[in-house]
This record gives structure tokens, sequence and C-alpha cells, in this order.
């Protein structure tokens, strides 16, 4: 019986995937760090727009409403279209976002710029994971798992940085960020191009299927204490990316905004090295221990804002990015496993939808307290607030292991 010889059309994809997947992490990166880039300069922006606190929280959320939206509505397409025109779509909002930022045009422009920033954001968290793990070679698929953590939060954290080095270091503070994330968006589109499509029939025409908010019922009872624990860790992350800069700058009196995009950078960091160490823990540890962990660092951030000591807001940073990172990393891990597959993407798009709700309902909540109480003690009654929602569901999870089985 005679062998058919390998076709060299379908090999080549194969070849090209082993190293694809990095290609696919830093397109990834680049997307999620425009989201991030304005939070040193909202400081700017309300000198220059003169507007409150409040209106920082509500502008920054709008975000997390562009992120929702498209996670219900569109959340699966990339299944049918393809993953490319998806990735380019969203590379395409980022660029819209950077060009409402750049056009300095008040109010409406900034919130423009974040609804569309979410957009892309909302497209990337769903596109973009998958298409890293997808172009990994078998051996390579924990690697590439990192990665696409690696590249999710690691891009979060990369943009603050940036933009407040060349904020405080460079001129055209609030133009030279978005114009340097143009930059690198379109490196990045045509790295795209260049990557191999890894949906075997896509449909770019397709229209989407709007999939909504659905939970299996023998999901819950791991579904309901998982999304628990990531609304709290997305809120800690919240608050650092809206409110942290200012109390960096008002209350410590540190001007310098490099520093406020360091301190949101360390966060991040230290979630994407919290969710690298999950994959050395089964799933029922690192989830209590991650809750345990975020709440440590809760009281850190709670105790920063009493003191008024950078340490220990950057102490609290690096503990709560590392305890959100544990907790959300192994919250996604369970209620994955426990999904059935029919249902497994809209099961983990509505997981998401709960986290980032928790990246914004909190934050404005602050920032409407911050009206009446001052920002010192709107952030104590908000560290209090999660921390002890954190530490319920770590009791529960302690109390009750099998909730954090995944099956």
């Amino acid at each position: 019986m005679t062998r058919t010889p390998p076709d060299p059309r379908r090999s080549r994809p194969r070849r090209e995937s082993r190293r694809g997947y990095l290609a696919a992490g830093t397109v990834f990166a680049i997307g999620m760090a425009g989201t991030t880039l304005p939070t040193p300069l909202y400081g700017l922006y309300r000198q220059e727009l003169g507007f409150f606190e409040l209106m920082v929280t509500v502008v920054f959320a709008s975000y997390a409403v562009g992120v929702i939206l498209t996670l219900l509505l569109v959340g699966n397409h990339s299944d049918r279209a393809g993953r490319r025109p998806v990735l380019l779509c969203a590379l395409g909002f980022a660029a819209a976002s950077a060009v409402c930022f750049l056009l300095e045009g008040g109010l409406p422009a900034l919130f423009a710029g974040r609804v569309l920033s979410g957009f892309s954001a909302g497209l990337l968290s769903g596109a973009g994971t998958v298409t890293v793990l997808e172009l990994a070679a078998p051996e390579d698929k924990s690697r590439a798992g990192f990665v696409a953590t690696a590249a999710n939060m690691g891009g979060l954290g990369c943009g603050p940085l940036l933009s407040g080095l060349l904020a405080e270091y460079a001129p055209l503070p609030l133009s030279l960020p978005f114009l340097a994330h143009l930059a690198l968006v379109a490196v990045a589109c045509v790295v795209v191009l260049l990557l191999p499509e890894t949906v075997p029939y896509p449909r770019p025409k397709a229209r989407p299927r709007p999939q909504g908010l659905y939970v299996p019922a023998q999901v819950r009872g791991v579904f309901a204490p998982s999304s628990l624990a990531a609304f709290a860790g997305f809120s800690l992350l919240g608050l650092f990316t809206a409110v942290a800069p200012s109390f960096v700058s008002h209350t410590l009196g540190i001007g310098n905004l490099a520093v406020s995009g360091l301190v949101v950078f360390s966060v991040f960091l230290a979630s994407t090295v919290g969710q690298s160490l999950t994959g050395r823990l089964a799933v029922r540890t690192a989830l209590p221990l991650g809750c345990l962990v975020l709440v440590a660092g809760l009281l850190l951030v709670g105790a920063s804002l009493w003191a008024e000591a950078l340490p220990l807001l950057v102490a609290g940073a690096v503990c709560g990015g590392l305890g959100q990172g544990l907790a959300f990393r192994a919250a996604l891990t369970a209620v994955g496993d426990a999904a059935p597959p029919a249902h497994r993407a809209a099961t983990v798009s509505s997981f998401f939808v709960v986290a980032y709700t928790g990246i914004s309902l909190p934050v404005v909540g602050v920032g409407a307290l911050t009206m009446w109480l001052g920002l010192e003690r709107a952030g104590l009654t908000f560290t209090a607030c999660v921390t002890l929602l954190v530490a319920a569901t770590a009791l529960h999870l302690v109390r009750h292991p099998a909730a954090a089985r995944g099956h």
C-alpha cells in the first residue's frame, strides 16, 4: 500500500506554528497595553479639562462597558470568522482609541477612546488567547499558556509604564504615548498578516451570533465562588489603574508620572508571576490560597492609605497582584474544567463578564465616595468591603473544597 506524500500546503503552517505563538503573544501584549495607556495621564486630563475624581473613575469604567458588550455580543465570533480577521479588528479598535486621545476633544473624546479600547480588549481576550495556544506545537502547550497569561497581564502593566515614562521624560506628554502605541499597533498588524490562520474553514463575512450569559446548572457550584474571587481580584486591578495615580500625586505629593506608571505596572507584573505559579499547585489549593494572599494585599493597601506611605502601597500592589494572579488563573481553570464542552465558551465568557464588572462598578463607587469622604477614606471603605468579600470566599472554599475542583 503506497503512502500519499504530505501536502506541503498543510505542513508549512505546522512548521510556522512552532514559532508563531511567540509572535501572537507579542500582538496580544501590544493590544492590551493600549487599554491601560491613559492611566498615569488622568491627572493631566483633570488639570486640562477640570473634572473631579468621580469623572476619572467613570471614564475608566466606560472601558469595562465596552469589554462586557463585546464579550456578550461577539465573544465567540473568531471561532467562525477566523482568528486573523478578529485580531485585525481588535487592533483597528486600538488604533481608533489612540486617535480619540490624540484629538483631545474633551470628555466625549475620552469616553469614546475608552469604549473603543474596551472593544479591542474584549476581542483580544478571547481571540488573542486562543491564537497563542493554537499556534504552539504540542510540546509547547504549557509554555504557550504562560505566554498568553504574560501577554495579557504583562501588556496591561506595560501600558502605564510606557506612558508614564514618555509623559515624564519626553515632550508632548498627552500625545507621544499614543503616537508610540499607534506605531506598535502598525507593527502588530503586519505580524498578524504573516501569522497562519488556525481556524480550518474561516468565514470572515459570517454574522455574529450573540451568546449572552449562560452558566449550566452543574457548573454553578464552582462558578459562584470562582467568579466572586475573580470579581474581587479585578476590583483591586481597577483600583490601581483608576485611583492609584491620584493617590500617589495628590496624597503622597509625588508628581513624577513615571512613578505612578511603575506602581500600576507592579500590580500587573505580580499578577503575571502569580498566574505562572498556579500551574505548580492543584486548583483546589491555588484558589483559596490566592484569595488569602489577596486579602493580605488588600490589608497592605488599606494600611498605605491610612499611613500615606508609598512603600506600603507598592507592597500591597505586589502582594495583591500575586494573590489576584493565583486566584484568577485557578478560578478560570476550575470553571473551564467544570463546564461541559458544548457550553464551555459561553460559560467562560460569563466568567469574564463577572470579572470585568469587578473592574468597573466598585471603582465608580470609590469615585462617588471620594466626593463626600475624600480619596483616603473612600479607598479605605473600598478595601474593607473587598477584603470582607474575599475573606468570605476563601472561607467558603476552605470549608467546601469541592467548589474549587472544577469537576
